[in-house]
């Protein structure tokens, strides 16, 4: 059976707001990406500026920094308000994009921002436990990298 493209459409949203959980940066690069390459019909809108020729450029470098600097010891925590906010943003915003795809960007913003809450407070959970389990955060870090890119790549190949 075929998912109807609103219900898929809206799942991608989802899914692209756990990713801003997970890396707050790497949700809007992926955005704006497919926004750069037409897959996500933005322009006329508040976000046509994801689909500017720079923009992806900027993300992608604001995503791998984030990459990065996940590793440092003095990072805060996801958890503390700044952080949260930041993920709520830019999950919203990936998510309304993607909305935009399926002519419901405000269904797309709230499921893209219920998706950076459930990616930031999940994903450090799940994070704590690998890190215990490995004895060492590094490698619950880096696997916890590769699925926020990796589903960053599925939602963008999926549109």
């Amino acid at each position: 059976m075929l998912v109807p493209p609103l219900v898929h459409g809206l799942l991608l949203a989802l899914v692209i707001g756990i990713v801003a959980g997970l890396r707050a940066m790497m949700a809007p690069a992926a955005v704006a990406w497919a926004a750069s390459r037409g897959a996500l019909p933005l322009q006329g809108t508040w976000l046509a500026f994801l689909g500017w020729q720079f923009t992806p450029w900027i993300f992608t470098l604001l995503a791998a920094v984030e990459l990065v600097t996940d590793q440092l010891p003095s990072t805060p925590s996801r958890k503390v308000p700044s952080q949260v906010a930041a993920r709520i943003v830019t999950g919203g915003l990936s998510g309304a994009a993607i909305g935009y795809g399926v002519a419901a960007p405000l269904l797309g913003l709230g499921l893209g921002v219920l998706g950076a809450v459930i990616g930031t407070y999940g994903g450090a959970a799940v994070r704590a436990r690998m890190a215990a389990a490995f004895g060492n955060d590094r490698p619950a870090a880096l696997i916890e990298d590769a699925v926020a890119i990796l589903g960053a790549v599925l939602v963008v190949t999926s549109l």
